[in-house]
């Protein structure tokens, strides 16, 4: 019976890993991204593309264990979860009220460690802001928001 059982799990994964979600490899700079919105320091937009950019743009990085199912279907999640909340790539088409919304955010996400999230600094470790990187971030994003009425 146990035997039994163990090829029939064997043989779900392997035909679930013919189920795959569809990548996010759009364009992460592209005519709506953040850089046409406001003035990104390089310094901020070199954190903003290790800490934040493969979930909250049009482009992420794939790697090796994207391709395991069911764990890409997971991470697909993430990644239209993260875009649907705060988009990089789109910050543009973002109505006022929603882009201050979005600035505030961003600088109590990082400032409360809430962002990046555990799951994605686990396997990306570069991906951890040190406190003077959070500093950084949060004051540009405050003072985006201060700038920008």
């Amino acid at each position: 019976m146990a035997k039994k059982i163990l090829i029939g799990v064997l043989a779900i994964l392997v035909i679930i890993q013919f189920f795959r979600p569809t990548k996010n490899t759009g364009e992460a700079e592209g005519p709506n991204d953040i850089t046409h919105f406001a003035q990104v320091p390089d310094s901020v937009m070199s954190i903003l593309k290790v800490s934040c950019y493969d979930c909250h743009s049009n482009h992420t990085n794939y790697l090796w264990y994207h391709e395991i199912m069911p764990l890409g279907w997971l991470i697909n999640n993430d990644v239209k979860d993260g875009k649907k909340h705060l988009n990089f790539s789109e910050f543009t088409t973002y109505d006022k009220k929603r882009t201050d919304r979005k600035l505030k955010q961003i600088a109590e996400e990082v400032e409360e460690h809430g962002m990046p999230i555990p799951s994605y600094t686990w396997m990306h470790k570069e991906a951890i802001m040190t406190d003077q990187q959070i500093k950084l971030v949060a004051s540009w994003a405050e003072d985006l928001k201060k700038n920008s009425k």
